[in-house]
């Protein structure tokens, strides 16, 4: 370059001037500057034609070039593995539809497991909820026939009672006035289906929990509760019951009175035989079916009761004055038998019946003055004596505590008491071991005025 650079300074100008100083330097500068800037440049030679290219321009042709041999090389292997890349690109298509069908199987299968459970706990749920409402139902019939509703129809024959029934004739009590006062027994075995009150108690590990099993848990644990309290109770009835009507059947059987065929009272009715319940029985119906037997049986014991005399005949405190059996005689002196007991009182005392019966008699009887005689059947029969006045009449009906007259001293008497006669069969007994046996069974049987 620099030589075709001086070559042009060589040869004249077509003026024919001589170049000056200044202008050579000018002319040499701008060309090393030309050279400078070209040192750069790319030169591309074809067929001696060259052709100049910046490095922008360069490095764009390159790149071009490049890009386009990428792009054929892609090309090319396209269409020649077409077949295979396809056949992949399917597979794995598709494998992945397979999979995506099988997930949604699977999450179809979680939610029918899901559903399915919560359907059977939705029916558990329900089965709770009917037995709970079964068992309200239940206790509902047990509160009403603990209430009573339960009645008992028939003729009832318990074997674990006492049976005073028999074909001997009804025979005075021995005159004694010994009479041992000795509780009755309790029961000599406890029932075998009757069990502790605790004994069924099912404590609820998740009563406390939130949620419809907690509240199901805690409604279930109230009516165990509610059962329990129900059977304690029966339990309970049943124990004094029976315990009441052994007390009076053995006081009866002391003083040799015979219920087999009844107190006496006006009864009847058709024969509706009872039957115990069956062996598939609950406990609750068969503790029922024995508290209804032995509240049938203390139902015919109390009412043997109200025809047997065992109240006092006097008011307040009894002050006996002479006894029952030998004795010296008041008036003569000698030896004597005394038919009944002398109970002090003062004239004008009221005198009351001892037991419900109908009046025999009612006037003067020789040494007993003014006497009332009161047929109590079943063979008993008392006697009132040494009355100042007479209030009831003969064929008159009268029940115990009534008063039917007055303390006096009429008849065969040293002072004012009453004569108090308790007769079997027309024999006089001991008057004082009925009332001690009055005094046995106690007011909660026989009431306040005993």
């Amino acid at each position: 370059m620099s030589q075709v650079a001086y070559s042009q300074y060589d040869h004249p100008s077509a003026a024919n001037r001589a170049p000056s100083a200044a202008s050579v330097s000018r002319h040499i500068n701008r060309a090393h500057a030309a050279n400078k800037a070209h040192a750069h440049d790319y030169t591309l030679v074809h067929h001696g034609r060259q052709v100049r290219l910046g490095p922008v321009a360069f490095w764009i042709v390159v790149g071009t070039l490049v890009i386009m041999a990428i792009w054929s090389i892609g090309t090319g292997t396209y269409f020649a593995f077409k077949d295979d890349v396809l056949k992949s690109l399917i597979g794995r298509q598709a494998s992945m539809q397979f999979a995506y069908e099988d997930r949604i199987a699977e999450l179809r299968a979680q939610v029918d497991r899901i559903t399915s459970r919560q359907m059977l706990d939705q029916e558990q749920v329900e089965q709770k909820l009917q037995a709970l409402l079964r068992r309200q139902a239940l206790l509902e019939q047990r509160t009403s026939a603990i209430a009573g509703d339960a009645g008992v129809t028939g003729s009832i024959k318990p074997s674990k009672m006492p049976d005073l029934r028999g074909a001997r004739p009804i025979k005075p009590s021995p005159i004694s006035d010994t009479v041992i006062f000795t509780a009755p027994p309790d029961r000599e075995a406890r029932l075998q289906s009757r069990e502790p009150a605790g004994a069924n108690t099912r404590l609820a590990d998740n009563a406390g929990g939130a949620g419809i099993d907690g509240l199901l848990d805690r409604v279930s644990l109230s009516l165990d509760k509610i059962d329990h309290r129900q059977i304690a109770a029966l339990t309970n009835m049943e124990e004094k019951a029976d315990s009441k009507a052994r007390a009076i059947g053995g006081v009866l059987a002391d003083l040799g009175i015979n219920v087999g065929k009844g107190s006496g009272a006006a009864s009847g009715g058709p024969y509706v035989p009872l039957k115990a319940p069956r062996g598939d029985s609950g406990p609750f119906e068969r503790q029922i079916w024995r508290i209804n037997v032995a509240r049938a049986q203390l139902n015919r014991y109390t009412q043997a009761l109200t025809v047997v005399p065992l109240r006092k005949p006097v008011v307040g405190e009894v002050d006996m004055t002479s006894p029952f059996g030998m004795r010296m005689d008041p008036f003569l002196g000698g030896p004597a038998i005394h038919t009944g007991i002398d109970l002090r009182g003062d004239i004008g005392d009221p005198v009351r019946v001892t037991a419900n019966g109908r009046v025999t008699r009612a006037a003067w009887a020789g040494g007993y003055g003014n006497m009332v005689e009161v047929d109590h059947g079943n063979g008993l029969v008392t006697r009132y004596g040494h009355m100042s006045k007479i209030e009831v009449k003969v064929g008159q009906h009268v029940v115990m505590g009534q008063t039917i007259g007055r303390i006096g001293s009429t008849g065969r008497s040293t002072g004012p008491h009453l004569h108090y006669e308790v007769r079997i069969d027309d024999k006089p007994v001991n008057p004082q071991k009925f009332l001690r046996a009055g005094l046995r069974l106690g007011p909660s049987v026989l009431g306040a005025n005993i």
